[in-house]
């Protein structure tokens, strides 16, 4: 018998109009129009979102893979450094979006702009260590990862602006993270469209001094992305408080709210935790290749912007999940929850069995877009090929781990990260890496093994439903 859900009664806008809707923003109630329109609106911008997203990974990557191996390494190795920031921000994000999507889904839309309002003071706190660490330290968190002298000595000033400058990085997560958990997806999207094309604008001019700029090297592609993510910061801030259609904050709630930040806290810890535990991984994965050498970390960094940009539709679904999820059950609807997981699951699968199609086929043709290092190309080229072998899996991975998340079930994913990032995939890839000579084959073939195995736990682990009782 098929299940009805709130709104399958109503009449349905035709595509022009939900498209419109999606990208310009709208009020609808996603706990109540039908299922497949709601996944609609809120994926749509999330997807354009993450594209714009990843089209400045793409296009910094470029610009700088001009300057030579050495400095797409310092990219990639300062990136280990980011990636513990990403995993604490994003931990937070996870935790925003849960507490901001139930809370909207239980009419309380005044709780969920004091969240917002504390996800501020929490961001200014959490961006501090980095920040000094980068400021003080740079050359030798450089030296600490294995970067060659090159890059030491001339990439110290991308490390030090990045990691200085992470304040604007962790604010952006954040406070997008606020609008899209309450269904204000198109606002999350257009920031980042505003943001990255400032990025995209000047990393030619600053890098290799177009005009009147000064050529920065390596370091303009750092400036340009404080400045640029800086203006979306901004921008955010300043919608946050002038109220989006479904969430608004007052300047009567800046003020520290030492309860609202608790549950805050609370919950993301698991979603900090889930991310340090992969991220983390990712860190000893990137130092393993460092010592392959920096044709390694150039082609492993390479291959990653190349994958970041060809998943972001998947993780823009993912992120409609979650949203979904949160508001669902803050709404007492769990089975539309679920259902809405299910769908969006094969939506992704169907997806990257297409991307997969062309990182079997095409992996050289992709890499000779953005280096001419024969040995760079090779390298990439591999682990592309070797990744469209898991992504029929990854597909279901990334909504059931956002499914988790959305409904506040943070601590799951923790742990079952943990198990198979830090107990399996480190130890499998240094073993294949070193002790069997496979270099930089064996990390890849590693994170293949234990990325595959994950994937499909975690459905498991979905299927059994406990995370429709999680209370946040």
């Amino acid at each position: 018998m098929m299940m009805t859900t709130p709104g399958d009664s109503q009449p349905q806008p035709s595509f022009w109009q939900d498209l419109k809707s999606a990208i310009k923003g709208t009020e609808a109630d996603y706990t109540q129009i039908p299922l497949g329109r709601a996944i609609f609106l809120l994926a749509v911008p999330m997807i354009l979102e993450l594209v714009m997203e990843s089209t400045f990974a793409i296009v910094d990557i470029y610009f700088v893979g001009k300057l030579g191996a050495s400095a797409v390494s310092v990219v990639g190795l300062t990136e280990t450094y980011l990636y513990l920031l990403y995993s604490v921000a994003m931990g937070l994000a996870t935790a925003v979006t849960a507490i901001v999507a139930r809370r909207v889904g239980e009419k309380k839309a005044k709780d969920a702009g004091a969240v917002a309002v504390q996800s501020i003071f929490i961001a200014l706190i959490a961006s501090l260590p980095f920040a000094v660490g980068g400021i003080f330290f740079p050359k030798e968190l450089l030296g600490l990862m294995g970067a060659d002298q090159w890059g030491i000595e001339n990439g110290y000033r991308y490390t030090q602006w990045m990691l200085g400058g992470n304040v604007i990085v962790v604010l952006l997560f954040l406070l997008n993270a606020v609008f899209r958990g309450a269904g204000d997806a198109a606002i999350a999207m257009r920031v980042l469209w505003i943001a990255n094309g400032v990025n995209i604008l000047l990393d030619p001019l600053l890098i290799f001094g177009w005009g009147p700029f000064p050529a920065l090297g390596i370091e303009g592609a750092a400036i340009a992305t404080n400045i640029g993510r800086g203006v979306g910061v901004i921008i955010q801030l300043w919608l946050l408080f002038k109220g989006g259609k479904h969430i608004r904050a007052t300047m009567s709630q800046l003020y520290w709210d030492g309860k609202t930040m608790l549950a805050i806290l609370r919950t993301s810890a698991g979603g900090i935790g889930q991310m340090i535990v992969s991220m983390t991984s990712w860190i000893f994965l990137m130092r393993i290749l460092a010592g392959v050498g920096s044709e390694a970390v150039a082609g492993a960094t390479i291959a990653l912007r190349v994958m970041m940009f060809t998943m972001m539709p998947a993780w823009g679904l993912s992120n409609a999940a979650a949203t979904l999820v949160g508001q669902n059950l803050g709404a007492g609807h769990p089975e539309r929850a679920e259902s809405a997981v299910w769908k969006i699951g094969l939506y992704n699968m169907i997806f990257l069995v297409a991307v997969s199609f062309f990182y079997f086929f095409y992996n050289d043709s992709l890499m000779q877009i953005f280096t001419g290092d024969d040995r760079v190309i090779t390298i990439g080229a591999e682990w592309l090929r070797i990744l469209s072998y898991s992504f029929f899996v990854y597909g279901w991975w990334m909504v059931s781990v956002q499914a988790f998340n959305g409904a506040g079930d943070t601590r799951t994913p923790t742990l079952i990260n943990l198990v198979f990032f830090w107990l399996i995939q480190i130890p499998l890839s240094y073993f294949l890496a070193i002790y069997l000579d496979l270099e930089h084959s064996g990390v890849f073939w590693g994170v293949f093994v234990s990325e595959t195995s994950v994937g499909l736990f975690t459905l498991w682990l979905f299927k059994k439903g406990r995370w429709k009782t999680v209370r946040v």
